[in-house]
């Protein structure tokens, strides 16, 4: 391949983890994060049912939520490499109600609509603690819940690497136990 065609392919690359990139995370003017329409494109890490952290948690158990969890193609091939997220990891949580009842299911639950839509992100140079928790709002944007909220507590004090679940999504944890980065 000649100069040219390699600074043509350069230009038209978007930089790993560039604010222009299509993977890095994109902000309104006032901040806020927007919510990303193509999530269920991205990588499925795993779904919960009934898993009972945080403050959202429901206190019925008799309906169980469903948590579904995406991260973003780039970020995932990362981590598959190296055992870390890098700067501009993206995961949305998406919650969906359950329901036992239906057609012909006769036990079990499946999936029905989106209660809400949250989000984790890692931006070094946004967030003085690298990572910010979202929920979003019916326009689908999302502000940053504050350094100290509950999130960022149980998430850095709970994590099993960077900040993330990765306990709960079997094929990663096997990974970060190869690449020596569980905490």
């Amino acid at each position: 391949m000649n100069r040219n065609a390699i600074l043509i392919l350069l230009a038209l690359a978007p930089a790993c983890g560039a604010a222009d990139s299509p993977q890095a995370p994109q902000y309104t003017a006032e901040g806020q994060l927007l919510a990303p329409k193509d999530y269920r494109e991205w990588i499925f890490l795993s779904s919960g049912l009934g898993m009972t952290y945080g403050p959202a948690a429901p206190a019925d158990q008799s309906q169980p939520r469903f948590d579904n969890v995406f991260v973003k193609p780039a970020s995932y091939r990362a981590f598959l490499d190296t055992g870390r997220w890098p700067d501009k990891t993206m995961f949305v949580l998406e919650i969906r109600n359950a329901a036992e009842k239906g057609s012909i299911n006769n036990g079990g639950h499946y999936q029905t609509g989106v209660s809400r839509v949250e989000a984790a992100v890692k931006d070094e140079t946004r967030f003085p603690q690298k990572w910010a928790y979202f929920s979003f709002n019916a326009e689908g944007k999302a502000s940053a819940f504050p350094a100290n909220s509950v999130c960022n507590t149980c998430h850095g004090k709970n994590a099993a690497v960077d900040n993330t679940f990765v306990q709960f999504y079997p094929t990663l944890l096997e990974v970060a136990t190869r690449k020596g980065t569980l905490k």
